[in-house]
């Protein structure tokens, strides 16, 4: 009988963004950025307006093309990827302002989150046809189990124009995860919200994380609240990387305090 151990199994990050470069129209948006992202954490990417953040949530769901560099999603590598196979391979992505179609009930736009899942035709549409109507069946259960998650049943029938603004976060994040991602991007999910609703909305975030054990990458610039929620933080400075490590670490960085987040701030997280 063999005495030897089993060869350790190698555990791959969910993503790893790989000396990333970009630039619009000569101007550096981001410099040579490196940094990996572990399976089921949330890292936070905080840093000044301009820093870069947005543009890479845009790189890594495939809105842009870095100038050189990759991304590696689940270990495959990818110099570009393009939104939808984005969305195919489980990246979900939430915006900055609300991308949800005002006119239209809360469940329909959560239903939107899967439209590019669909299978499909459009003359099986059109004419109602048994697979057309089975694919509508199942997306509707699986956006009215999303509105469960959020508590937001309440409103399924509601137009989203007419919800408080909190609300139509919720909405929004309802409808990033519906098509059931294992990677979400979040770009300030608590943007313009007050106390309550970010302590909320954060509370929301750290149950997908937890219950559904979704690996999360957000911006936000709301220290405060990143340095509790985050497991991981990388601190981007006019396009490059200041700092990168758990929130303790950012938190007691002096380049950090220095040139973003501010001793009363750091103080208070402590």
């Amino acid at each position: 009988m063999s005495t030897d151990a089993a060869p350790a199994l190698e555990v791959r990050p969910a993503l790893e963004v790989r000396n990333v470069s970009l630039s619009f129209k000569g101007v550096k948006a981001i410099s040579d950025l490196s940094f990996r992202v572990e399976t089921q954490e949330i890292c936070a990417l905080i840093g000044p307006n301009g820093a870069g953040k947005s543009s890479l949530l845009n790189i890594i769901n495939g809105v842009y093309v870095p100038d050189s560099g990759e991304i590696v999603f689940e270990g495959e590598h990818f110099r570009r990827m393009r939104p939808g196979d984005a969305a195919r391979r489980g990246i979900g992505r939430g915006f900055q302002n609300n991308a949800l179609f005002s006119g239209m009930s809360v469940i329909d736009n959560v239903i939107a989150g899967l439209s590019r899942h669909s299978k499909v035709g459009l003359v099986e549409e059109m004419f109602r046809l048994p697979r057309a109507r089975r694919e509508e069946s199942d997306f509707r259960a699986r956006a009215h189990a999303v509105l469960h998650l959020f508590d937001l049943e309440k409103h399924a029938n509601t137009p989203v124009g007419t919800l408080p603004y909190g609300v139509q976060k919720k909405v929004e994040m309802a409808r990033a995860i519906v098509a059931e991602p294992r990677l979400l991007l979040l770009d300030e999910p608590l943007a313009g919200m007050n106390a309550g609703e970010k302590q909320e909305i954060a509370a929301v975030i750290q149950r997908l994380n937890a219950e559904l054990k979704l690996t999360i990458v957000l911006i936000e610039h709301d220290v405060g609240i990143v340095l509790k929620l985050a497991h991981h933080v990388v601190v981007l400075d006019y396009g490059r990387k200041l700092a990168d490590g758990p929130p303790e670490a950012i938190r007691d960085n002096k380049d950090v305090i220095a040139a973003y987040i501010g001793s009363d701030v750091a103080e208070a997280a402590a």
